[in-house]
C-alpha cells in the first residue's frame, strides 16, 4: 500500500508539473503579445510624430507661398497652388529654378528651396482642400 501511495504522490506531482508547464507558454505568449503590442504603440507613436513635423515643416513653407499666393484655392491675378497634382507643382518649381519659365520672385524662391523642400512643400499643398486658411 505504501508503494501505491507513492505512485500516487509521484503521479499527483507529474500532473501539477504537466499543468504548470502547460500554463507557462500561454503565459509567455501572453508576456510576448503586450510586448509586441507595446512596441508596436511606440512606432505608431514615432512615425505620427515624423508625420506630424513634415506637416509642420509643410505648413512654414506653404507660409512663404501664402504672401503671394491664396491658399484657399481662389485665383485673385496670381494662380492658386492648392489641390494640384504634387508632381506638376514640383515641375513648376524646378522650371523657375532653371529658368525655363520666367518670374524673378519665383526663380529665387526655387533656388533657396533644396529638393528635400520642394518636396515637402508640394506634398502638403497637394493635399490640401481648396477653402484652406493660410497656415
Amino acid at each position: 500500500m505504501t508503494v501505491g501511495r507513492a505512485a500516487l504522490c509521484d503521479a499527483g506531482n507529474e500532473s501539477r508539473a504537466a499543468a504548470k508547464h502547460r500554463g507557462t507558454p500561454k503565459a509567455s505568449r501572453l508576456r510576448e503579445v503586450i510586448l509586441l503590442s507595446v512596441a508596436t504603440c511606440v512606432l505608431v507613436a514615432i512615425a505620427n510624430r515624423g508625420m506630424a513635423a513634415d506637416d509642420s515643416r509643410g505648413a512654414q513653407l506653404a507660409a512663404i507661398c501664402a504672401s503671394c499666393h491664396r491658399l484657399d484655392g481662389r485665383d485673385k491675378g496670381i494662380p492658386s497652388i492648392v489641390g494640384l497634382n504634387q508632381k506638376q507643382l514640383a515641375d513648376v518649381m524646378a522650371a523657375f529654378k532653371s529658368s525655363v519659365r520666367s518670374s524673378q520672385i519665383m526663380h529665387a524662391i526655387a533656388l533657396s528651396l533644396s529638393d528635400e523642400e520642394v518636396a515637402t512643400l508640394t506634398e502638403y499643398l497637394a493635399a490640401l482642400p481648396t477653402g484652406t486658411k493660410p497656415p
